[in-house]
């Protein structure tokens, strides 16, 4: 799956992590007695089951260091997990008398202390469901925040035996319609649901191509008036095992319709699909330079490209193709834009209360001083979407293909819970160059190209070849 899928499924701590800008935690108040959370340092030791006195720390974790924190109604959180609870016992047919939510006032004490009370009186009356109704309580707490940078990192079994670095597990394709808005921005997708890529495995097996349509999946139609349904998860499955998917397909141009079913694996990416940065010379002494994610050494990575196709010949401009570019670290963004300008506020981090650091450009890095051209989707998230505002903002390029994901709401911080699982959300919100709010909207380009299934089928790539328009003129 590709870094996209980091936003959605751990949170990254591929995410989570790679965006952390390191900060102490602000003093938490505690009368409880119960262990305030923590960074973690070091290897986390084997995760203990999730109780109440976890589900008390994560509670006055989320209150004393998220971003909101400080300001937000705290019933809005153990209402969540109280849904969740009852939920729960609904879905076991063991519905219990007792389950009623407690009045609660909005003093964040007394109420934690009610919700206790009947949380305990519940669980106890049915033991044998304690972890499980522990667990959905705590991600529906998680969950209510609505942060797209928020997660709880817990459970695992880790990875079957043959699953090496590099290995993808899936279908072994990748679709327009990609895993943030599936599982965080369904209103994004546009029909119709078609192939962008064959990676391997089963899809490969096949014979699926890009621009394949897909027009059902398990009998079920991918929208429905013009809107995602949840049926498109199944494209997406997250290890362990996932049942085998039907998908119903018809290719462009050739009237073909068929079905295959094809089953969830391990199966081994190209060397293209593996390599963070690749690069080659494009006609008109052109740089083309894609760049998977924003991996700690990404923008060194990307400089050297440059450089190499730069030896022994003038180069005119730079393609810089952020498409399906998950994000990763927040700096690596800040020093690629400082290759192409200086003296200049790429974000800012802000508190609740509108208190802003602005981050800036690093000075020391050498200027490349071409023209630049960025292709975007709504893969680009997160700090891929940090430097499309940049670019964007600043003028220093221009911006071709579709708006990004809409996916940067702060860099996550970690925090260790007593049962040894990671929590993980911002302590500052992120707001672009020109103080305006990204998350949940995204970067428009400044040229709207989409990519079509005929142009996929056809091998087209019409964004690239508007950039290169651009860079020429």
């Amino acid at each position: 799956m590709t870094a996209i899928r980091a936003v959605t499924a751990g949170l990254a701590l591929l995410l989570a992590a790679a965006c952390t800008a390191p900060t102490t935690p602000r003093s938490q108040s505690r009368s409880s007695g119960a262990t305030v959370c923590a960074k973690p340092s070091g290897r986390l030791p084997a995760q203990t089951p999730t109780t109440i006195d976890v589900i008390e720390q994560a509670y006055h974790c989320i209150l004393g260091n998220y971003y909101s924190g400080s300001t937000m109604d705290a019933r809005s959180l153990l209402t969540a997990g109280f849904v969740a609870l009852t939920r729960e016992l609904n879905l076991n047919g063991r519905d219990v008398a007792d389950a009623t939510m407690p009045a609660l006032t909005g003093d964040r004490k007394a109420d934690w202390t009610a919700f206790e009370a009947v949380y305990r009186k519940v669980t106890d009356q049915v033991p044998d469901l304690r972890d499980k109704l522990a667990v959905v309580t705590l991600e529906a707490i998680v969950a209510s925040l609505g942060d797209n940078h928020a997660s709880w990192a817990h459970g695992g079994g880790g990875r079957p035996p043959d699953f090496y670095d590099g290995d993808g597990y899936g279908l072994g394709l990748q679709a327009n319609v990609n895993g943030p808005q599936v599982d965080i921005n369904p209103g994004t997708a546009l029909p119709p649901l078609f192939v962008t890529t064959v990676e391997g495995g089963a899809a490969q097996a096949a014979g699926l191509r890009p621009g394949d349509i897909i027009e059902s999946i398990d009998g079920s139609a991918p929208f429905i008036d013009g809107k995602l349904t949840p049926v498109i998860a199944a494209l997406y499955p997250r290890y362990p095992e996932a049942d085998p998917v039907e998908l119903r397909l018809s290719r462009p141009g050739t009237g073909r319709r068929w079905s295959v079913t094809l089953k969830p694996g391990v199966y081994q990416r190209d060397l293209a699909t593996l390599q963070g940065v690749t690069s080659k010379l494009l006609e008109g002494g052109i740089a083309y330079v894609r760049l998977r994610g924003f991996a700690p050494d990404a923008a060194e990575r990307v400089f050297r490209a440059i450089s190499r196709l730069r030896t022994g010949r003038t180069l005119t401009g730079v393609v810089l193709d952020l498409r399906g570019n998950g994000g990763g670290k927040a700096p690596e963004a800040i020093r690629l834009a400082s290759g192409f300008v200086h003296g200049k506020v790429t974000a800012y981090m802000c508190t609740v209360d509108a208190k802003c650091e602005a981050l800036r450009t690093d000075d020391t890095v050498e200027l490349l001083n071409l023209p630049l051209a960025v292709l975007t989707d709504r893969g680009c998230a997160s700090a891929c979407e940090h430097f499309s505002s940049t670019v964007k903002d600043l003028g220093i390029g221009h911006l071709v293909g579709t708006r990004t994901a809409g996916l940067i709401s702060g860099p996550a911080e970690p925090f260790q819970l007593s049962n040894n699982t990671m929590l993980a959300f911002p302590t500052r919100h992120h707001l672009g160059p020109g103080r305006e709010t990204i998350d949940r909207i995204g970067v428009p380009p400044d040229h709207h190209v989409p990519l079509t299934p005929q142009d996929a089928a056809a091998g087209r790539d019409p964004a690239l070849a508007k950039a290169l328009t651009l860079l020429e003129k």
